[in-house]
């Protein structure tokens, strides 16, 4: 259901309530009182209507803050990590159900000049009156999200989240059948292709592939569908989207497009380097001669490795699918485990290398993913990327005693020297 909708619902089912309620009330509760007078009970309906058309324009008023820093500090990318919180959503539909509901109440106090007051319609007044004042308490408590390490560790929460969906731990026995097919990622193998998809529209971007129903497809036509575009990838006109091989007869490009998600902007719900973008984003902007905030670069670094170990034991090889039968039926464009080495730290290196705080914590987190992962040829290439890091410190314009300070791995940046601590003698 979309997010905007939410408080539609609330506002229709109160008006509905609020024509329903007071009307059962009034012919079956009219023995029933709450024991105020008529006056009261019309202040008190009249109170909380016009207090909620304030409240719901104090709320609009910090998601609008909300929304506007995360995009000035972090990265406007983190826009919608904010402004699609559900909370937000639900507050504003109970905040508008308890004006209309209170609005309408009011309408059937002294109903006829009969005297009395609903009863029940009061008592859920002051219920979602106390409910409102709970969420708002809420709303008011999300402003500590916005302190940068809230921030980090909930962009790093959405990459752990797709890291863990999308891929098979190496060490695990299961069958592991989408590894195989690697040398025919270009199509190549498939013989010609029978069909080709463009794209054609607004410039839109890839948010993730509906992976059973191109399978299913595929197995109808006794077909490879081959995408030419990865997730996260942007869609302009003239886009070559796929191309199908072996088909037995052409297979229909609507359903094709409808197993494709597009959306404004990217996503994280199948884009694993999504997560890391946003962290790197938020990394060089702090590193940015305007900010100039090594240290939140470096706790974007924290998160950033954490998400390299744990892609480190994963079988990345995930860009295929098979049906029941065992086979291959889709071949998607994935990332390898350079392209998530040069994503996650080849921007930091060149906008922070004067930094001798992010040289030292870049230099850490390499070590420890060559420690961490296990196969032998992505600790070549991280070992590789320690040779670039060394290089490019050599090239700086830190003076030879910073240049040396800065080949020291610290976990901190600037905190404690884990090669000169290994080196040290102890004295006696």
């Amino acid at each position: 259901m979309p997010l905007w909708s939410i408080p539609m619902l609330y506002a229709a089912t109160s008006l509905i309530c609020g024509f329903v309620l007071p009307r059962l009330e009034h012919a079956y509760l009219a023995s029933y009182t709450l024991g105020v007078s008529v006056a009261s009970a019309q202040a008190f309906f009249s109170a909380v209507a016009s207090g909620m058309m304030a409240l719901t324009g104090i709320v609009f008023a910090i998601a609008f803050v909300m929304v506007q820093f995360s995009a000035i500090a972090y990265s406007p990318r983190l826009v919608l990590l904010i402004a699609r919180d559900p909370m937000l959503f639900h507050s504003l539909g109970v905040f508008i159900a308890t004006f209309i509901y209170s609005l309408v109440a009011l309408v059937w106090v002294d109903r006829g000049a009969s005297g009395t007051v609903p009863p029940f319609s009061g008592w859920l007044a002051v219920g979602l009156l106390v409910l409102s004042m709970l969420l708002f308490s809420l709303l008011v408590r999300r402003l500590s999200d916005l302190q940068i390490t809230n921030v980090l560790h909930a962009v790093g929460n959405k990459g752990r989240e797709v890291i863990r969906e999308m891929f098979r731990r190496l060490d695990d026995n299961a069958d592991v059948q989408s590894r195989t097919g690697k040398e025919t990622v270009d199509g190549s193998g498939f013989g010609p292709a029978t069909q080709t998809v463009k794209y054609f529209g607004e410039p839109r971007t890839i948010a993730k592939f509906d992976i059973d129903s191109l399978v299913r497809q595929g197995q109808q036509a006794g077909a490879v569908i081959v995408m030419e575009c990865a997730v996260g990838d942007a869609l302009v006109e003239d886009t070559l989207l796929l191309q199908v091989h072996g088909a037995k007869e052409p297979l229909s490009e609507k359903s094709l497009m409808r197993a494709i998600h597009l959306e404004l902007e990217r996503t994280s719900e199948q884009d694993p380097k999504y997560p890391i973008r946003l962290l790197v984003d938020i990394a060089i902007k702090a590193l940015s001669p305007a900010i100039n905030d090594p240290t939140t670069a470096v706790q974007a670094i924290d998160q950033i490795e954490d998400l390299l170990r744990r892609l480190g034991r994963r079988d990345l090889d995930a860009g295929y699918a098979r049906d029941a039968n065992g086979v291959l039926r889709l071949v998607f464009p994935m990332p390898t485990w350079e392209d998530y080495l040069t994503l996650a730290f080849d921007e930091i290196r060149q906008y922070g290398v004067s930094s001798v705080q992010v040289m030292r914590r870049l230099r850490s987190a390499l070590v420890g993913l060559a420690d961490s992962v296990v196969a032998d040829e992505r600790v070549e290439a991280v070992r590789r990327y320690l040779e670039h890091l060394d290089a490019a410190i050599g090239r700086s314009s830190l003076d030879a005693d910073d240049q040396e300070m800065a080949r020291d791995e610290d976990r901190q940046g600037l905190g404690l020297s884990r090669r000169r601590a290994a080196q040290r003698t102890p004295s006696h």
